[in-house]
């Protein structure tokens, strides 16, 4: 093989292996109605979802997360017990606010779990408060799922109450514990009537309809309630509501926001949050007063019931006595006793709190109720740290619970901080109690002093001044626990929540925020676009035929002698039937390239003979050898029709003659060949039929009378047009070759696959095809790149006539809707 075809065969392959971008663009612009189609259709699917979606809002408020200072705290006044600074209570607040527990109270508030709902155009709609009616429900009683309930007024007082069940058995939730269970209900249509303020009771609903104040109620009005699954809500809303620092503040203020359909459902939760969670931490800011009030509490009543005692005592002792003084000296030892007993009980108050507190310490796990220490005088500096810090711990390790799973390593860590901390706590608490003690005997052995300095006085004074004593301690500690009990009421009700309203959720006509109706559209555009184009990509990927002439030369290096168009007609008689057509002006230009090629063929004087083959059946080989025939005949060349495609015999039909006989009998020595020549209607040209089919054409082509027969038909005819069998299917048409001036390989195009040209390209490099040239048929000139698309051609092989081009004057049969569509069908 020459450098030269060596060079040929690489400059082949590597044209066939690269992507061709501009066929691709060519076949997507040719099937420009497709994505035309598929845009309308993708806008007219965005407008569907864009008029069926509702509007989604979003609001938000503003919250501020201050250390308020109670006004009536000062340095005397100890109960007080801030338990985080402002920046560790911003972290808790946004952290309790996505809280579940949290939500659960907001939710069950606001009783978001029932719907109040009409009919709109494409569903039902939640008109929350804009319904003239509430329900009371009745919480210890089931309630529907899922399933609206209908409610038909019939009158302004009197509605219908009805509901359509499938099965019997249905289920329902008791929100007072939010158990849910299954009932059993009537199958089928239920309707009840029932009267504003008269209490329902059915098994799957349970309350009382009221009339909104202000409302009135139209008849005939239809409305709809639905009850929800509470956990459902809890968790729509815990996962919604969203809050973050305010943009262009302190730390300390925050945004509270929320979306939804109903805006005055998002103002109402909004505001009804911050309310809840502003009382939520007032609770825990009073909790240590409230400890220290219950704490003195269960003191002062003791006491109380103490100095009632004692003030009997008196009053008996000094109705029987008649004592009811005694001298000045008596009276100043009376009084030191009475400090003394004072400062004893003071003392004693305090060692009974601190064994209180290790007791509490060691047996209990919330640390959250321990009462202040100053409650009872105790200013020791480490007992009151440490109190502190372990309440501060306990409180921000219950609110850890919301949030974080059991075992999780922030607990252990606090629990460690905690169980370190309340180490050091019993360890002063026994140093203290050690010390109160030694006081205690110290204030005792006083008071044994002073006792025997009154000794000597008479029985009776000395039986006063021990109840006068008793009554002043009585008396003393009384006043104490009031005062304190005073100043922790006063410092729990000065407290102000730290958590304040700035600027609440309100409906001032806010836009929606959703659907992004232009964003649905540029969407739909987009997908309306890319998917056929991506579809026409992946068919033009798997689509193996050939669409054009360059693609032709892209694939091979065989010249292209002709094209040959389309043009609907009722036989294969074109040129002589129709010869101002375009497709009889195709034949003549393909005869006047052939005659350059058969100009220095063969022998002078002797016929000239065109082989026209193809790669399979279908492609039109038996339409040009016919037109190629008559357009030579025409011509007033003597041209004769050889049918050697013995495998499929059609030639005969067109020229209205029987395949009785024909090229099989000449071979096979059974006639003549003046018997098997048929002479045609068309001046010039003559035609022999393939004859009966063989059982080895083959056999016969490759036999002595085909060189016989072909050199006779020199001699005799100007053209000899050979109609042979597929090259691609069979081997006949190979055995053919010997006997041809020039070869016609036809190639039509949305037909034949590329991989053919492969075939033609290896036998002509191989030389087993010689002065071979391609005609395109089927050939339809839409752009410059001849990227036409269709089909409908055929005569024989099971396929129906082909489409040739317009006449030049003549206008060509117009198609039908029908076939239009199912023409653009094909071509997709």
């Amino acid at each position: 093989m020459s450098e030269l075809d060596f060079n040929d065969i690489e400059h082949s392959e590597s044209r066939g292996s690269t992507f061709d971008f501009k066929g691709f663009l060519f076949k997507a612009l040719n099937l420009w109605k497709l994505v035309l189609l598929s845009i309308g259709v993708a806008l007219v699917v965005a407008y569907l979802i864009n008029v069926r979606k509702q509007n989604v809002y979003r609001l938000s408020s503003l919250i501020s997360v201050e250390s308020e200072q109670n006004p009536f705290f000062t340095a005397n006044t100890s109960i007080s017990f801030n338990w985080g600074g402002v920046s560790g209570k911003v972290g808790k607040v946004m952290t309790s606010i996505k809280t579940r527990s949290h939500n659960e109270k907001v939710v069950d508030s606001l009783q978001y779990y029932m719907q109040y709902m009409v009919q709109g155009k494409y569903r039902l709609q939640d008109i929350y408060s804009a319904a003239p009616f509430e329900v009371q429900l009745n919480k210890n009683k089931g309630q529907l799922l899922g399933q609206p309930i209908g409610i038909r007024f019939i009158n302004e007082s009197q509605f219908e109450l009805f509901v359509d069940f499938g099965s019997a058995q249905r289920q329902v939730q008791r929100y007072s514990d939010k158990a849910k269970y299954s009932v059993e209900v009537p199958v089928g249509p239920f309707k009840e009537v029932y009267s504003l303020g008269q209490p329902i009771d059915l098994p799957f609903f349970s309350g009382t309809l009221v009339l909104r104040k202000g409302k009135r109620i139209l008849p005939n009005k239809e409305f709809f309630i639905r009850f929800l699954n509470f956990d459902s809500v809890v968790y729509s809303y815990q996962s919604g509501v969203k809050i973050a620092p305010f943009s262009g503040s302190s730390s300390s203020v925050l945004t509270l926001a929320l979306s939804g359909t109903n805006k005055a459902k998002i103002v109402d939760y909004l505001n009804a949050t911050t309310a809840i969670l502003s009382e939520t931490e007032l609770e825990r800011k009073n909790q240590y007063a409230t400890n220290t009030i219950k704490f003195i509490d269960s003191s002062l009543a003791a006491v109380n019931d103490n100095l009632k005692d004692v003030a009997e005592e008196m009053n008996r002792f000094r109705k029987k006595n008649k004592v009811f003084d005694i001298s000045e000296e008596m009276s100043l030892t009376s009084e030191k006793l009475k400090n003394l007993d004072l400062e004893k009980e003071t003392e004693r108050a305090k060692l009974n709190y601190l064994e209180a507190l290790e007791t509490y310490l060691r047996t209990k796990t919330d640390y959250t109720q321990i009462a202040a220490p100053t409650s009872v005088g105790i200013e020791e500096s480490n007992i009151l740290s440490s109190v502190k810090t372990i309440t501060s711990l306990a409180i921000e390790r219950q609110n850890l619970e919301y949030t974080v799973k059991e075992g999780n390593v922030l607990f252990k860590d606090l629990d460690r901080k905690i169980d370190a901390e309340k180490n050091v706590l019993l360890e002063t608490i026994t140093a203290t109690k050690q010390t109160i003690t030694a006081n205690l005997n110290s204030i005792s052995t006083k008071i044994a002093r002073l006792e025997m300095e009154l000794s000597s006085l008479p029985e009776d004074e000395q039986d006063y001044l021990k109840i006068q004593r008793k009554l002043n301690l009585s008396q003393e500690a009384y006043d104490v626990y009031m005062a304190k009990r005073s100043e922790a009421a006063i410092v729990k009700a000065a407290n102000v929540s730290d958590i304040t309203t700035i600027d609440e959720a309100k409906d001032i006509g806010n836009p929606p925020i959703g659907p992004n109706k232009s964003l649905n559209y540029m969407m739909a555009l987009m997908v309306g676009f890319f998917a056929p184009m991506f579809l026409i990509f992946v068919i033009y990927l798997l689509d193996h035929t050939i669409h054009g002439s360059d693609e032709v030369e892209q694939l091979s290096n065989i010249p292209i002698l002709g094209l040959i168009g389309k043009y609907n007609y009722k036989n294969n008689l074109v040129v002589f039937e129709k010869p101002k057509a375009a497709v009889s002006e195709s034949f003549r230009s393909i005869r006047s390239s052939l005659q350059f090629i058969l100009k220095n063929k063969g022998e002078d004087g002797l016929g000239k003979s065109i082989m026209i083959t193809s790669s399979v059946s279908g492609e039109g080989k038996t339409f040009t050898s016919i037109n190629t025939a008559t357009v030579y005949a025409l011509s007033g060349k003597k041209t004769i029709l050889l049918g050697l495609d013995l495998r499929k015999p059609k030639i005969f039909g067109d020229f209205n003659i029987t395949n009785d006989k024909g090229v099989v009998n000449y071979l096979i020595g059974d006639s003549s060949l003046e018997e098997v020549v048929f002479h045609s209607h068309i001046e010039n040209l003559d035609v022999i039929p393939s004859g009966p089919v063989p059982p080895n054409p083959s056999e016969l082509l490759m036999g002595e009378a085909m060189p016989e027969l072909i050199k006779t038909l020199r001699e005799t005819y100007d053209i000899i047009i050979l109609d042979t069998p597929p090259l691609g299917l069979v081997t006949d048409a190979l055995e053919l070759t010997q006997y041809a001036d020039a070869t016609i390989f036809m190639v039509r195009l949305d037909y034949t696959k590329k991989g053919m040209l492969a075939l033609v390209n290896a036998k002509h490099r191989a030389g087993e095809l010689k002065n071979i040239s391609f005609v395109l048929n089927f050939y339809k000139h839409k752009t410059n790149h001849n990227y036409g698309y269709g089909y409908g051609y055929g005569y024989g092989y099971g396929y129906g006539y082909g489409v040739y081009g317009d006449a030049y004057h003549e206008d060509p049969n117009k198609r039908g809707v029908f076939k239009k569509v199912q023409n653009f069908i094909k071509r997709i």
